[in-house]
């Protein structure tokens, strides 16, 4: 009979000790010729087996869970709830692999840990310094103009505007900070409604209009679209998606350039809304990056046209909120296409 393995060392164990038993038993019986004593010491042996057996599995057992569970309270990660004492014999290859998937899964929850820490700090850090310049280039006006430029009408104004652009910047950056918590929190949760996407398309182009003109962008349809397309989700936080990548494309697109927008089928339950600029482009090694907050493929020039940085990371948790995927797609020189799934109303 197949026996368990975790009973092979008991078994070879009583199988030894029976053995030197039964061998010394017969010679003993031989010694003093009672040939009639085998049967008898047969018998004991059969006993001493199943007795050494029983033993030894369980004072084998007991030794090895009270040093297992030594080691999981010294270390403090894991409840000796977690093991299952009858799992815990004397088939240390088992118990191996339990020990080895254990410290597999506290490394990668370390290393978890560690990225999330360098990712707070970061992130500290980019808030720290987002906030920092427009509150300086607030605090020099303030600060110029309580030296006596408050008397130079024209000079008041003009660091006055200057100020108040200061101000908005940082109100900004922290309305889109308090979005990301709310969205990261799940406090914002999406109000699904049925709505045309065509109509929420043409809302921003006019909402977005003056900034487009101001770089002489032109914002259009890329074809004619005669009928609503109705989609399913909240209408504000695909409005402020959409707004959030057609503010993008108006930033870094081409001077007297374009953005296209359209609207195609996706799957059987989903369309795809894509914006396509014809600006600089971006390099590949940046396209994986560009969800995170605060992270800027071009320090200066994102700098100079304003904005928090984090639009992107906003598009991303609406989206995700959402159950819906974002794409991005760049040819330097050419331009850069963002696009977006939204649920078809079946």
């Amino acid at each position: 009979m197949k026996l368990k393995k975790t009973y092979k060392f008991a078994v070879r164990s009583a199988i030894y000790i029976t053995f030197f038993f039964f061998f010394f038993a017969v010679l003993v019986s031989f010694v003093i010729s009672n040939n009639s004593s085998i049967v008898f010491i047969g018998i004991l042996s059969i006993f001493i087996f199943i007795l050494s057996f029983l033993i030894i599995q369980y004072r084998v057992e007991r030794f090895i869970y009270k040093r297992v569970k030594k080691i999981y309270d010294e270390v403090s990660l894991l409840s000796i709830k977690n093991i299952d004492k009858k799992n815990i014999t004397t088939d240390m290859e088992t118990l191996s692999e339990k020990v080895k998937k254990f410290a597999e899964d506290k490394r990668l929850e370390i290393e978890m840990l560690q990225i999330r820490e360098e990712y707070r700090r970061e992130f500290i850090g980019n808030v720290s310094h987002e906030l920092k310049t427009p509150l300086f280039t607030v605090q020099g006006y303030l600060l110029t103009l309580q030296d006596g430029a408050m008397e130079d009408e024209s000079v008041r104004k003009k660091y006055l505007k200057r100020a108040n652009k200061g101000v908005e910047r940082l109100i900004s950056i922290v309305k889109d900070l308090d979005m990301i918590s709310k969205l990261e929190s799940s406090n914002l949760n999406p109000k699904f409604e049925v709505f045309n996407c065509i109509a929420m398309i043409q809302n921003v182009f006019d909402l977005l209009e003056i900034k487009a003109k101001k770089r002489n962008i032109s914002l259009a349809f890329d074809k004619m679209y005669e009928t609503p397309i109705l989609v399913k989700g909240d209408v504000k936080q695909i409005e402020q998606v959409l707004t959030n990548l057609i503010e993008n494309s108006i930033k870094y697109g081409k001077t007297n350039g374009k953005t296209l927008v359209g609207v195609h089928n996706y799957s059987s339950h989903q369309f795809i809304i894509k914006i396509n600029d014809d600006g600089e482009g971006i390099e590949e090694h940046h396209l994986s990056r560009l969800f995170e907050r605060f992270y800027r493929v071009d320090q200066s020039r994102s700098r100079e046209q304003g904005g928090s940085g984090l639009g992107l990371a906003i598009v991303k948790h609406i989206l995700e909120a959402h159950q819906q995927e974002v794409f991005v797609e760049s040819t330097p020189g050419i331009g850069t296409s963002f696009s977006f799934t939204l649920e078809k109303v079946q």
